[in-house]
């Protein structure tokens, strides 16, 4: 048998705030959320890793209406299976194109740094720029809203 957590329990174990996970509820972003006698929201161990799952959706750019779209074909069982894939494979479609352009830029980064060590070493301006930040940078898919 699962254990159950009240709100307070929950909030503790998982680091959020009593307050951030009634509004997750309230938005309908959190699946299998049961109600107690008293009308207390009562939740599962599953629920812990549910909300370290939306903190990654949403770091890494997911909005708030595709994620409940997952939470309602997550609510659908196993007839949702297909669609939670496809969501999550075009959202993964897109964290790789914006990671591909974080490590554009950090590259620029790096040959910036490398330039200012090698003015620093020499005491006079090297000749060139670095040329990476004028190379044709991948371009990240547009977010879905």
């Amino acid at each position: 048998m699962t254990s159950t957590l009240h709100i307070g329990e929950l909030a503790r174990r998982s680091g959020r705030s009593v307050h951030a996970i009634r509004w997750y509820d309230a938005q309908g972003l959190i699946p299998g959320v049961v109600r107690d006698g008293g009308g207390r929201r009562v939740f599962t161990e599953r629920h812990i890793d549910w909300l370290a799952l939306l903190d990654r959706l949403r770091s890494t750019g997911m909005s708030v209406a595709d994620i409940g779209r997952y939470a309602a074909l997550v609510r659908q069982g196993r007839a949702g299976v297909s669609g939670q894939r496809e969501l999550l494979a075009a959202h993964r479609t897109q964290v790789a194109g914006a990671l591909a352009e974080w490590q554009a830029a950090l590259q620029v980064l790096d040959d910036k740094l490398a330039f200012y060590e090698q003015w620093l070493a020499t005491g006079q301006r090297p000749v060139r720029e670095p040329v990476t930040w004028k190379a044709n940078r991948p371009v990240a898919p547009k977010r879905r809203r």
